[in-house]
């Protein structure tokens, strides 16, 4: 069994360069995969290895001054959902394209049951999902305002028409809580005094509240996807872009001029030859329709999570 982390730092990096060859090194020795980002703002990233590998990259980044602290989301995998280690310098780790966005002036973090807490008190509240289209379409949390967005930097200009009242309590969200920490401080700038944002992200509240109110699954930037969340709400709340069944699982369009990340059932796979549309069926670009290998990653998904997951919600 391997363990995969998600986390971020905001901490400053003075020499970013020198920074990002020490630890891509120190990563390719230690023989872990994933995707690291690091910038002058910190470092954001998504790895994968054996227990005893993720354990000695905690103690390493801990180790370095300014990331003593820094929070990691694990979970269990029984495959590497990497192909390679990524390690590379951005401009910033989560882009947002504003100047002088500071994390530490963002909104009030909620721990996961008092993320619930206000869920199940009444209260009035207006829940933000700041994920991309995507990401949501799989899976969310019941009543969130889901932004049909492609990137996470349209969200500024969105929020200018977004008709949200200034003295409405705002809770938001997004996969481990990176997200929030930069969009939660431009909602402040804005005026909005009332801002919360879900600590750890979606994975963390799975862990820690079951998924409570969650529904569907929750994406994720590596080979699986899609990760259960709420163990009383596995079945699909997407459909198929093909069949017009219930699915959640995605593959990218054979059409290599394509590429288009879609939702796909095995059953339109199949059907299209891995095409999103008839179009790129009859690309002279399409690369071959591999079955076995499209759902494979999904497939071991399943099994190891399927029967087990669902008996936690007995």
């Amino acid at each position: 069994m391997y363990q995969v982390i998600l986390y971020y730092k905001f901490s400053p990096i003075e020499e970013v360069e020198r920074f990002c060859k020490y630890h891509k090194n120190f990563c390719n020795e230690l023989g872990i995969k994933g995707r690291i980002y690091i910038s002058g703002e910190g470092i954001n990233g998504t790895a994968a290895g054996t227990p005893e590998q993720i354990e000695v990259y905690k103690n390493y980044l801990r180790s370095l001054e300014g990331f003593e602290d820094t929070e990691f989301k694990e979970d269990e995998c029984e495959f590497i959902p990497f192909a390679k280690l990524i390690c590379k310098i951005r401009e910033e780790i989560v882009s947002i394209h504003q100047e002088g966005v500071d994390p530490k002036e963002g909104g009030r973090h909620l721990q996961p049951n008092e993320w619930r807490d206000v869920m199940e008190s009444g209260e009035d509240y207006v829940m933000i999902d700041v994920r991309n289209n995507y990401e949501s379409k799989v899976g969310h949390f019941k009543g969130a305002v889901l932004p049909d967005l492609k990137n996470f930097y349209d969200f500024p200009e969105w929020l200018k028409t977004a008709d949200i009242p200034k003295n409405k309590k705002v809770l938001m969200y997004c996969t481990g809580g990176i997200r929030c920490e930069k969009f939660s401080v431009l909602m402040k700038e804005e005026g909005w005094e009332d801002v919360n944002q879900l600590h750890g992200g979606i994975l963390n509240y799975a862990k820690k509240e079951g998924g409570e109110h969650f529904e569907g699954k929750c994406f994720v930037f590596d080979d699986r996807l899609i990760v259960p969340v709420n163990p009383k709400a596995l079945e699909p709340i997407a459909r198929c872009e093909i069949t017009g069944k219930p699915a959640d699982t995605y593959v990218n369009c054979a059409n290599m001029q394509c590429n288009k990340l879609f939702v796909c059932s095995e059953e339109g796979a199949h059907i299209m030859e891995g095409c999103c549309s008839e179009e790129c069926k009859q690309s002279e670009y399409r690369r071959p329709f591999d079955p076995e290998n499209a759902f494979k990653p999904f497939r071991k998904w399943y099994n190891y999570f399927g029967d087990d997951f669902k008996q936690r919600a007995v």
